[in-house]
C-alpha cells in the first residue's frame, strides 16, 4: 500500500509538496489543557512542538468505538516499546470534560493498562473542537449534534517536518507503528524508497470473518493464544449459544443493560473494559462466529495430528 503524505494547508484546499512550507504556531492553537495528572500543558508549545505523535479523540462513557481505539493504539504503543514518550508520544483529548475529570481519565488509563510515554487531557469543549478543526477531524462550520457522532479518525503527525497522515482506528497496528517509525521519523520529502507497483504479490483471498476480526477484534482478543484486553476465544462457539454470541457481538451495550448475568460477569473478570458497539450487523457477526468456528477446528485437528 502507497502512503501519500499531506500538509496541513490541504485543510486549506492547497496542496503542498515540500516539508519546508511549514505552518507551526501560524496554524496551530495552543490551548491550555489538562493531563490525567492535573498537569496544565499548552497544545502547541507543550504537546506537538518538534514532536512525532498520535493523536485520537475519545470519551470515558462511549460504548461504541472508543474502547477498541484505546486498545488497538495500545498494541501500537507495545510494539514501539520504549520509543513511546522519548521521540514518539501518545496523546488522548476528551470529548466530554463536563464528565472527564483528571481523575476519570486517570482511572479510564489504569483500566486499559496504559503505558507510560501516553497522556490522556482534558481541556474546554470549544477549545478541543478548535484543535480538531485546525487537524482537519471536522469541518470549520461542523455542529456535532452527539458525543456518539464524534469523528473516530486517528491523527498521526511530525510537526517539525509538517507531515501529517490521518488513519483509522481499524488499520493492523503494525502498519500504525510503522507509519511512525519509518515514514514519518525518517521523512525525508521524497518517496524514493517505494518499491514499483509491479513488485506487488497477488493477494489471496481472505474470509470476510477473518477480515473483521482481525481489524475490530484482534485488539482485545486472540484465538488460542491467551487473554488480552477481553477472553481469549477459542472454544467461545462451542461455549455458547449462537444466538447469544450474535447479540453479544453487535449490541454488547445493550445486553449489557439488559443485566445478561454472562455479559456482567465477563465485564467484571476483564476489569470493567467495555465490549464496544462496532456497528456490526447479523451478516458481520454470523460471519465472525463462522471463522473462529473454522479456527477452532484446525486447531482441533492439529491436536489430532500429533
Amino acid at each position: 500500500m502507497r502512503v501519500f503524505l499531506m500538509t496541513l494547508m490541504m485543510v486549506l484546499g492547497t496542496c503542498i509538496a515540500h516539508a519546508d512550507m511549514q505552518l507551526h504556531e501560524t496554524w496551530f492553537p495552543n490551548p491550555v489543557l489538562t493531563n490525567q495528572d492535573g498537569e496544565k500543558l499548552h497544545f502547541y508549545d507543550d504537546i506537538i512542538k518538534g514532536k512525532v505523535v498520535v493523536l485520537s479523540f475519545i470519551y470515558t462513557k462511549c460504548k461504541d468505538v472508543c474502547p477498541a481505539d484505546t486498545a488497538q493504539l495500545l498494541q501500537v504503543q507495545d510494539i514501539l516499546g520504549d520509543r513511546v514518550g522519548k521521540d514518539i508520544f501518545f496523546y488522548s483529548f476528551s470529548i466530554d470534560p463536563d464528565n472527564d475529570t483528571p481523575a476519570v481519565l486517570k482511572d479510564y488509563m489504569h483500566m486499559f493498562g496504559v503505558k507510560p510515554g501516553w497522556q490522556f487531557l482534558t481541556g474546554s469543549k470549544d477549545d478541543v473542537k478548535l484543535i480538531q478543526k485546525k487537524l482537519g477531524l471536522i469541518s470549520a462550520s461542523a455542529a456535532q449534534a452527539t458525543l456518539r457522532d464524534h469523528n473516530t479518525s486517528l491523527m498521526l503527525g511530525n510537526e517539525k517536518t509538517g507531515q501529517w497522515i490521518k488513519r483509522s482506528p481499524y488499520d493492523h497496528p503494525m502498519i500504525l507503528a510503522n507509519l511512525l517509525r519509518d515514514t514519518l521519523m525518517n521523512f525525508t520529502g521524497t518517496h524514493a524508497n517505494l518499491k514499483p507497483f509491479s513488485a506487488a504479490r497477488e493477494s489471496k483471498s481472505v474470509p470476510k470473518g477473518e477480515i473483521i476480526f482481525r481489524s475490530r477484534c484482534m485488539s482485545c482478543h486472540t484465538i488460542g493464544e491467551g487473554d488480552k484486553l477481553g477472553p481469549d476465544l477459542r472454544g467461545v462457539v462451542a461455549a455458547r449459544p449462537r444466538d447469544w454470541l450474535s447479540r453479544w457481538i453487535r449490541e454488547p451495550n445493550v445486553v449489557l443493560e439488559e443485566g445478561d448475568p454472562i455479559a456482567l460477569a465477563l465485564k467484571a473478570k476483564y476489569r470493567n473494559v467495555p465490549m464496544p458497539n462496532l456497528g456490526l450487523n447479523e451478516q458481520d457477526a454470523s460471519a465472525i462466529i463462522d471463522y473462529l468456528k473454522l479456527m477452532d477446528a484446525k486447531a482441533n485437528a492439529k491436536t489430532k495430528h500429533r
